[in-house]
């Protein structure tokens, strides 16, 4: 299998002058995407980069992001994305676990790099994006080198282009370490599982770049099959549904709170909607009622798939154009095998449940500098992705939920996705999230955080009244929690954990802090 350097290379050989990103009034094509990366690639040599180095990237969605991300590949180095929403303990962790060389930042995160920065001993040098930052280097001096370009001798299996922090549920986060033939390999997979239009598609990007689901199938995919993207850095309605009409967008990338907030825009900018082909939805669950409303609403279908970060990430999705099945994750996706195994990693027959795992090209070489965790999740090839699920007979997977969320009342299986779906269908719900609470007689208690649509008063007596006429007596939430707003990840993912403190601190359990 190739390097993505020459995925890129080929992309940029085969459609130089097909678009590759809009940005405002800018458009960059293929060609000049590579010959700008290729510039911060021999910059980034000329600092004394070489192979295997790892170099963070602290920035917003943009065409910088894309440029300083692919010079880095090209350079030989590991991209380090640094998730936007940490705070400085988090990242300086990341940039000393990472051993990061260099740390590329945008100058809107200036005082958050200058903080880092002071106790950062391994970094040897910064490069700031946008206004000048005292002590970093601009990025245009990157963009203007004239040396070299590094000819890297890389090995598709072994060498890493990424690596990703995962979030850190639990301790420290973990680096999950995706190679060349990794993101080949689903860059691959997701162009024919999704029926890419190679030099044709457009996609809407705004899910965060930093994360995989948008790296690699917002990103490089376009990049390495001569398409297109529109970067946003940030996920605001209008200007989403302006940006899809001004851009002709042809796919939507979304999480399914992003789903959720577009079915509150007015119904006249519906028609700001129409060059989409279609829209994918991954990062969590996709309630049902919100895929039916949203196909009524905008006429255009919402595809569900689903895949870790380990697994670079995609592994599954609805098929294009072909049989939707509502409140599955689909059928794997080209060059990966799936299946359901029991506690003791047996296989298991359609229907029953028990956790997913995955095997293919996609699955991460491992956990930097982890090598217990890393056996931890692996039963031979098999990478085992802490989801709950089962297979129906034609093929098609559905989580069921994570692993670490499963619900125990007196002995019963409680998935808080089955009762978010029943919490879903109530009219004034807009968002449901479900968590386990510890009871001394029952063992654990659902407990429901909901947001509502303020246009649709309701009591907590009418939640609970439907709950009871929908759910068996164990899946009814023994607590209803109404908020604002749930709280979410730069993804737009709802943080269960953050709810869960929230019940610790109502109990008493955990101090605020």
């Amino acid at each position: 299998m190739s390097t993505l350097i020459h995925a890129l290379r080929e992309s940029a050989r085969l459609y130089p002058d097909r678009p590759a990103v809009f940005q405002g009034c800018e458009v960059i094509d293929h060609a000049t995407m590579g010959d700008r990366s290729d510039r911060v690639a021999a910059g980034l040599a000329a600092r004394g980069v070489v192979k295997g180095d790892r170099i963070a990237l602290y920035c917003p969605n943009s065409a910088e992001f894309a440029i300083a991300y692919t010079g880095i590949v090209k350079a030989g180095a590991v991209v380090v994305p640094i998730n936007l929403l940490l705070n400085t303990e988090e990242i300086s962790f990341i940039l000393d676990d990472s051993g990061a060389k260099g740390l590329i930042f945008h100058q809107a995160f200036s005082q958050q790099a200058e903080t880092v920065l002071r106790t950062a001993s391994r970094v040897e040098f910064s490069v700031s994006i946008g206004a000048a930052v005292s002590g970093a280097e601009p990025f245009e001096t990157l963009l203007n080198s004239n040396g070299p370009i590094p000819d890297v001798d890389c090995d598709p299996q072994e060498d890493l282009v990424v690596i990703l922090y995962t979030s850190g549920t639990t301790g420290r986060p973990k680096g999950a370490m995706l190679t060349h033939s990794n993101l080949v390999a689903n860059t691959r997979s997701v162009r024919e599982a999704m029926h890419w239009r190679p030099g044709r598609d457009i996609v809407l990007l705004v899910l965060p770049m930093f994360h995989a689901f948008a790296a690699t199938v917002g990103m490089l995919t376009p990049l390495t099959n001569g398409c297109a993207f529109v970067p946003l850095p940030r996920f605001e309605p209008e200007k989403v549904a302006e940006a899809i009409h001004t851009y002709q967008a042809t796919i939507f990338l979304g999480v399914p709170s992003m789903y959720s907030v577009l079915l509150r825009l007015k119904d006249d900018r519906v028609r700001l909607f129409s060059s989409l082909r279609y829209c994918v939805s991954g990062g969590a669950a996709l309630p049902v009622e919100v895929l039916k409303r949203f196909d009524e609403k905008f006429g255009i279908r919402i595809y569900e798939g689903d895949g870790p970060t380990e697994c670079s990430p995609v592994t599954c999705v609805n098929p294009i154009g072909g049989l939707i099945k509502p409140g599955t994750v689909g059928l794997p996706v080209p060059g990966v095998e799936m299946k359901i195994l029991d506690e003791d990693g047996r296989e298991l027959p359609c229907g029953q449940v028990g956790e997913i795992a995955v095997r293919g090209a996609n699955v991460m070489k491992g956990y930097w500098k982890q090598p217990e965790a890393t056996r931890e999740v692996f039963r031979g090839e098999w990478f085992l992705t802490g989801d709950l699920g089962m297979r129906d007979e034609d093929g098609y997977f559905s989580i069921v939920d994570r692993k670490k969320d499963l619900i125990i009342v007196n002995g019963m299986n409680v998935y808080p996705r089955m009762v978010e779906e029943v919490l879903y269908r109530f009219p004034s719900i807009r968002e449901a999230a479900v968590v386990g609470e510890p009871h001394d007689t029952h063992g654990e208690t659902p407990v429901a955080y909901i947001a509502l649509d303020p246009s649709k008063p309701t009591t907590e007596a009418e939640v609970r009244a439907f709950c009871r006429e929908h759910l068996g007596r164990h899946q009814i939430p023994r607590k209803i929690v109404i908020l604002a707003e749930l709280p979410k990840n730069a993804a737009g993912k709802i943080l269960k954990r953050q709810l869960r403190k929230h019940g610790e601190i109502e109990r008493g359990v955990r101090d605020l802090d």
